[in-house]
């Protein structure tokens, strides 16, 4: 039976004198006349297995025709290893081929860009970066589920189709089965949506809260961790069309207990990802040490950054102190810090990297700047929203106390000219056991880049959806 690469490393002690089987990916071969050094990786994990194949085994002549990237299964002895830098290593008494490779092989060991990797998006699961990065990517998904479900919250599936605008925005994927070359319409050339599949205009969802409100509001604790969709035509490293997102909804909580949820559950991430990803976390820290170093750029510790992140209390200050600080800072920034304009990312980081020097969370945003539903404050200018800061990449989670009085909340969808009617279910929870309730929500990428230290959010999703750009 095939054991993994990882498995084998872990259990060495056990497996030494003793014959394995293994399987995976070439990613390097040395060959000499009597013998040839393979070097594979099978995913498992961040090490890699060295094999020593010799002139003796069966169909030798084939295993030094092998080049990167071919697929092989080996079975043999496990030894102690005389190299360094490894503990064991496999002398091999029969080695299979799978699938071989030519030289257009996209991955060689030549220096790769980011770039070129993405139009490999395929392929690029088999480089050592990729692999740490998914890895983590694993683990921060298992980290998730086991913060909540350890707090007494259940795992709720929002829908992916919704015929709701829940962020107002507008920026929404429209969905249909109609000919979209001979469309149905009215008099007045508008589309006629009663003859769509579901007989109104739906879409992509951009929010699973709202159905996550409706669960809290009779299940206590919720959390929703699905895929949502914006059609926000945003070409940055920190913008995809298709992303995750994590969303906790909580019956008779403040915004302050809100606050402490959403630090807690950051500084569970960090420490989950130290715990059952250090070899993957220690090799992107390599990686970025090194594209520094040839970019001439300076290069911080990314890992004491989290570790400090790990370990600190999570300031907690208002959006007014926020604009005050960020006023009389002397610092110049690209947009003027005023009252009333939402921060931008420069803002963000100089509170968190400069000023504190540590994560910060930020309250009580102007009404303007933010969503109908979220809760209003007895100044009437404010709403008990909060940004989550932390540095490095400026805000990483968003939430709010959300609006429980159906009177304000009606008054509010009335002021932004919204239609009330797909929202009547909303607006029944106001009506019927109406129950202070908060909740955040934080974009599983975003975090994802946070903690291994991408620069680029299309490297930590597996196949990047943006504009001009649906590949795989």
């Amino acid at each position: 039976m095939r054991i993994t690469i990882k498995s084998l490393f872990e259990q060495s002690s056990d497996y030494i004198g003793k014959k394995a089987k293994v399987a995976g990916w070439v990613r390097s071969v040395r060959n000499s006349k009597a013998f040839s050094f393979i070097v594979l990786n099978d995913g498992s994990c961040q090490k890699v297995l060295q094999i020593v194949a010799d002139e003796k085994i069966e169909d030798y002549t084939k295993v030094t025709e092998l080049l990167i990237g071919s697929c092989i299964e080996v079975e043999g002895d496990i030894v102690e290893s005389q190299g360094k830098g490894q503990s064991i290593e496999m002398q091999a008494l029969t080695v299979h081929v799978y699938g071989k490779t030519d030289s257009s092989y996209p991955l060689q060991k030549k220096a790769t860009s980011l770039e070129f990797l993405r139009e490999q998006a395929h392929l690029r699961p088999r480089t050592n970066l990729f692999g740490a990065v998914f890895r983590v990517r694993h683990q921060l998904a298992m980290a998730t589920h086991k913060f909540f479900s350890d707090r007494g919250f259940y795992y709720l599936n929002s829908p992916i189709l919704t015929a709701v605008d829940a962020e107002g925005a507008g920026e929404m994927f429209n969905v249909t089965n109609m000919d979209m070359a001979n469309l149905p319409k009215h008099k007045d050339g508008s589309v006629d949506f009663s003859q769509d599949y579901f007989g109104k205009q739906t879409s992509l969802c951009v929010t699973g809260q709202l159905e996550g409100e409706c669960f809290a509001m009779g299940m206590g604790s919720v959390y929703t961790f699905g895929p949502t969709f914006r059609a926000e035509n945003s070409n940055t490293p920190r913008h995809l069309s298709e992303f995750w997102m994590i969303e906790p909804e909580v019956a008779f909580m403040d915004l302050e207990g809100n606050a402490q949820l959403a630090s807690d559950y950051v500084k569970y991430l960090i420490s989950y990802a130290f715990e059952h990803a250090p070899d993957e976390l220690e090799a992107l820290q390599k990686y970025h040490q090194f594209s520094a170093k040839q970019a001439k750029e300076p290069y911080e510790n990314h890992l004491e950054t989290l570790e400090k992140v790990k370990d600190s209390e999570f300031k907690v200050i208002t959006y007014t102190e926020a604009i005050d600080i960020l006023s009389k800072s002397n610092q110049k920034f690209e947009f003027k810090p005023e009252w009333g304009v939402e921060l931008q990312t420069e803002h963000e980081r100089y509170l968190a990297e400069e000023y504190f020097k540590g994560p910060v969370t930020v309250t009580d945003y102007p009404a303007d700047c933010k969503a109908f539903y979220m809760k209003q404050n007895d100044d009437g200018k404010t709403v008990r929203a909060m940004d989550v800061l932390v540095p490095g990449v400026g805000e990483i989670i968003g939430g709010s106390q959300r609006e429980e009085d159906i009177s304000k909340l009606i008054a509010k969808m009335d002021a932004l000219g919204m239609d009330k009617d797909p929202l009547w279910w909303y607006l029944d929870l106001r009506k019927f056991g109406t129950a202070p309730h908060s909740g955040f929500g934080l974009g599983f990428e975003r975090a994802i880049r946070y903690i291994t230290g991408m620069k680029n959010i299309r490297d930590v999703i597996p196949f990047p959806r943006t504009p001009n750009s649906c590949d795989f």
